[in-house]
């Protein structure tokens, strides 16, 4: 990462902490770091690539919130199947 794009990077980090919103840092794939950033109602993942290119990605929630009945259905859809019976 240049010292640019470095820049553009602390320079959107310094935005977000004045705006006040959450974030954390990440690293998924090589050449790349990710900030999380929440928002109520929304989770951001914007990646600040090696060759200074930005992608984002943004999830909106439709406002549903469930109840604790909700996680059993969460693991048993999204469980490794080969470790599955350990739930």
């Amino acid at each position: 990462m240049s010292e640019y794009h470095f820049r553009k990077l602390t320079t959107f980090l310094k935005k977000l902490d004045r705006a006040h919103i959450h974030y954390t840092l990440a690293s998924h794939r090589e050449d790349a770091i990710m900030v999380l950033a929440t928002v109520p109602g929304e989770r951001w993942e914007i990646e600040f690539l090696g060759d200074g290119s930005v992608e984002i990605e943004r999830f909106l929630s439709n406002g549903e919130i469930c109840g604790e009945e909700a996680l059993h259905e969460l693991l048993s859809k999204y469980a490794d199947p080969a470790h599955a019976e350990a739930m």
